[in-house]
């Protein structure tokens, strides 16, 4: 036994691990086990992938095949996206779709249906996914793809791992030129002003918005609106474009301690959130960056989550639909600006309605979808179940790769359809959630 947890560091279980990179060792632990889930790195955020037994991925960690030529990467699901990205872009090639950090495995991305900040435009990763392995309770490996065994390829994309166990995914690559993103910063003076800026720049490939969640009144979703496109060979100047697929290698800062809880009270962070956003002095900036900066910025502190204590932190995400949006995002701002609770990093994109073959725990829906960490504490979790009520109120749902605390009733009256899975294959997260 040992203790386990995901990256919120809640809830903290003893569990049994096992890890294989031998199909046939693995076939044998499914085969002997009443009750399991798969786990990749560790980076969704609650209960998603926590079990009594636990098998890890992590030693699935082959790449099978890279076809330069079509864009198109197989590889078994233990390897991480930043290995792939490693592979790839010197080759000229990205990730359809990524996530805030790139230490997550592409089995995890899948079982996720991972979306990043291109939804509005290009959908989730369901939309790239060709096929993939599956091991289901018997021990047999099945090939699952639109054509053959549709059902099962569709329930295990974003299915939160409750089918089986992905064993390898073949994956349909982006293009690219460069391995810089020309980027725009605009400042918004409040909640109206950006949501007129995600309509304005919508044709824009990626779009996110830094919000200050503790801004009231006027300035209530005070924001930082990030655009992005891959950079073309004309956009760099005389020294990027020595090296235009530069593969960017940045140490990161490590964080080697928890802080003492204090330290990220409302003071500090109202602090930290005027000085973010005050720091741009210009309405509106351009530049060039690279695409480590633009996509992963926390990736360049190590074990940042320390810095919420030990007691951890929860990401509370949820969507709601576009014709409920505004009036939605403003009473849950509203809601977390009057409760006091600090929440030091909050993130709104909006997502569009490309959503294909994907499973019904599936999170993306054509809407606004807010991201907010909150420290772990009684008053929190009052806090949280307040805000589950307005997300339920305006037809909305919260995004189970993040969840570490939602009820069975939230959970029935937001995701309409459950999902039919063996009963081997379950973790904390769906036998709380009654899935």
């Amino acid at each position: 036994m040992e203790k386990v947890f995901n990256w919120g560091m809640y809830p903290q279980i003893e569990a049994i691990q096992y890890s294989s990179g031998n199909y046939g060792k693995i076939a044998d632990f499914v085969k002997s086990k009443d009750v399991f889930i798969a786990r990749g790195n560790g980076r969704c955020y609650g209960d998603s992938s926590l079990q009594k037994n636990i098998f890890s991925t992590l030693s699935l960690n082959k790449i099978i095949l890279f076809d330069e030529k079509l864009g198109i990467l197989n590889c078994e699901a233990g390897v991480l996206l930043s290995k792939i990205l490693n592979i790839i872009i010197p080759k000229g090639f990205f990730l359809p779709v990524t996530p805030g950090t790139k230490f997550i495995t592409i089995g995890g991305a899948v079982a996720s249906n991972i979306h990043g900040k291109n939804h509005h435009k290009e959908g989730a990763i369901a939309a790239y996914i060709q096929s993939f392995e599956l091991m289901i309770e018997t021990g047999e490996i099945l090939h699952c793809s639109e054509q053959k065994n549709a059902t099962l390829f569709a329930n295990t994309i974003g299915g939160m791992g409750l089918m089986g166990i992905i064993i390898s995914v073949q994956l349909q690559l982006k293009k690219i030129e460069t391995s810089y993103i020309n980027q725009s910063t605009i400042k918004a003076k409040n909640l109206e002003e950006i949501i007129t800026y995600f309509e304005t720049y919508k044709n824009n490939t990626y779009a996110v918005a830094w919000i200050d969640c503790l801004a009231k009144g006027n300035h209530l979703g005070k924001s930082i609106l990030y655009l992005g496109e891959h950079a073309k060979m004309e956009d760099l100047n005389k020294k990027l474009i020595e090296n235009p697929l530069k593969i960017h290698h940045k140490t990161p800062i490590n964080i080697p301690f928890y802080f003492p809880t204090f330290v990220l009270n409302t003071t500090f962070i109202k602090l930290f959130n005027f000085l973010f956003y005050h720091k741009q002095l210009r309405q509106k900036v351009t530049n060039i960056i690279d695409y480590n900066s633009f996509f992963y910025p926390l990736d360049a502190l190590n074990n940042w989550n320390r810095m919420y204590g030990k007691n951890g932190f929860t990401q509370y995400q949820f969507v709601i639909p576009f014709e409920n949006g505004k009036e939605g995002l403003i009473a849950i701002l509203t809601k977390i600006s009057e409760s006091g609770c600090g929440a030091f990093l909050a993130v709104l994109k909006t997502f569009g309605s490309k959503e294909i073959h994907s499973s019904p725990l599936s999170f993306p829906m054509e809407g606004y979808t807010l991201a907010v960490d909150f420290k772990v504490n009684k008053k929190v979790f009052q806090l949280l179940n307040q805000l589950d009520e307005i997300v339920l109120k305006y037809g909305g749902r919260l995004y189970l790769t993040k969840d570490a605390r939602m009820t069975a009733n939230t959970f029935a009256k937001s995701y309409h359809e459950s999902l039919v899975h063996p009963a081997k294959f379950n973790s904390l997260q769906s036998e709380r959630l009654r899935i």
